[in-house]
């Protein structure tokens, strides 16, 4: 029997491979030369796996440089053409389908409201297949041009058996703080075993990978909303370069991704980053999830225009914070439960610094993008005030850098970083073909 410890000539060049791409995709243009100055590998194995992957069309040719009394360099990158990947995001009004390139340049782009069937698994279901098929369209592409779909989804995901999980393919972060994911192991995209659990909108044990997958052979990877958020922005936006993070949620609901040591920290059973049913208030205001006194039940914007009770009927939940904000400058009263607010979320982020010591505490969401830039100085000073005084000084509290649909291009970010992570290994539902394929890297 052979030596499972043991690395094969073939995990090595798939270890190769991957290396260098991720590299090339995080910092590049970079040359051959940089290529081997950075990742310690030999000029002929530089040559030949670059070879091989610009033989493949992931890498690129991206004009040159001077070099010192020499030929110029050729300057290579991952190739943006190479394929598509989609992000979609389930969010709380309707459902969002993005197709980017993979520089992540959107392609086109579908926005689909839940109208009066809400969540209704099915009606999700088939929104996101519709606008998964209106995307391909308005982008005059092949599905067979796809490499993945990713989906952020309110709630705990349990990634069956048979998918390894974002979380196993990539993650948020990464080694050498480089921003991009860590390598350990390769998600195969099957999806099938997916399963979610969202208390607060009335999903309990969703075969949700199952059911998608009737609809499409594209490969699938499917992620808490929070968690892809915190992907992006560990990638390209705020949380960039550091090694242990933590990236809020604010929306109508509140979550978390908690990055520790370049990866997503996940508990148990995927579950953990639940920031926003941590107890605030014993006994205090009835939170969607049912419990009393949950931190979302006082900052969630859907609590917000509850406790502010003023909000026009009919609106939407950010035209009635637009109208808070606004109500502010003027009304007492709104200005005191801002304040309020600020003081709750400080201290809701205290608790993120004295339970996880993070560099940096990121707030994203669209109702976070919101607040945030009139809130954040009291936030801050609210964080200063609950949270212990040495683990506090060592952490920023900034905004998010990526907007609102920060979700979409962090669910997007699953397959690509599955790509990164393999090589380039193709995906093929099959497990025969599938395994095959990636024999002969």
């Amino acid at each position: 029997m052979a030596d499972r410890g043991k690395r094969t000539v073939r995990d090595l060049r798939r270890g190769n491979r991957s290396a260098l791409l991720r590299h090339l995709y995080f910092e590049g243009p970079l040359s051959r030369q940089e290529l081997g100055r950075d990742s310690g590998l030999s000029a002929g194995s530089i040559s030949n796996v670059v070879g091989d992957l610009i033989a493949d069309g992931l890498v690129e040719e991206a004009g040159s440089v001077d070099s010192d009394g020499g030929r110029p360099r050729i300057l290579l990158r991952v190739a943006a053409g190479y394929g598509c990947v989609v992000g979609v995001d389930v969010g709380e009004t309707r459902v969002r389908v993005e197709l980017f390139d993979l520089a992540l340049t959107e392609l086109a782009a579908a926005d689909l409201p839940l109208s009066d069937s809400g969540h209704d698994v099915d009606h999700v279901v088939r929104l996101i297949l519709d606008g998964l098929s209106a995307v391909v369209r308005d982008a005059g592409i092949s599905e067979s041009d796809v490499l993945g779909v990713g989906v952020g989804v309110p709630g705990i995901v349990e990634q069956g058996d048979g998918a390894n999980g974002p979380g196993g393919s990539g993650g948020s972060g990464g080694s050498g703080g480089q921003g991009g994911p860590g390598g350990s192991g390769v998600d195969l995209g099957g999806g099938e075993g997916i399963v979610v659990h969202g208390q607060t909108i009335g999903w309990n044990a969703v075969p949700f990978g199952r059911l998608l997958r009737a609809g499409t052979d594209l490969p699938l990877y499917i992620d808490n909303g929070a968690k892809t958020l915190g992907q992006a922005e560990m990638w390209f936006g705020a949380g960039r370069g550091a090694s242990s993070a933590v990236i809020a949620l604010l929306g109508s609901g509140v979550g978390a991704c908690v990055v520790a040591d370049g990866k997503p920290y996940r508990g148990a059973t995927s579950s953990a980053g639940e920031w926003g049913h941590t107890t605030l208030q014993v006994g205090g205001r009835l939170c969607r999830c049912g419990a009393r006194g949950c931190l979302e039940a006082y900052v969630g914007a859907e609590a917000l225009l509850e406790r502010w009770g003023r909000a026009p009927e009919g609106q939407s939940e950010e035209a009635g914070l637009t109208a808070l904000l606004a109500a502010a400058d003027e009304d007492p009263s709104a200005a005191a439960l801002l304040a309020e607010t600020a003081e709750y979320l400080g201290a809701g982020i205290a608790d993120l610094i004295n339970l996880f010591n993070p560099e940096r505490i990121v707030i994203g969401g669209w109702a976070g993008l919101m607040i945030g830039p009139r809130l954040l100085p009291a936030v801050r000073e609210a964080a200063v005030a609950y949270a212990l005084h040495h683990p506090c000084a060592q952490t920023s509290i900034e905004m998010g850098l990526l907007g609102p649909d920060a979700v979409t291009v962090g669910a997007a970010t699953l397959p690509l970083a599955r790509l990164l992570d393999s090589g380039g290994a193709p995906w093929n539902r099959n497990p025969t073909v599938r395994e095959a394929r990636l024999e002969v890297r």
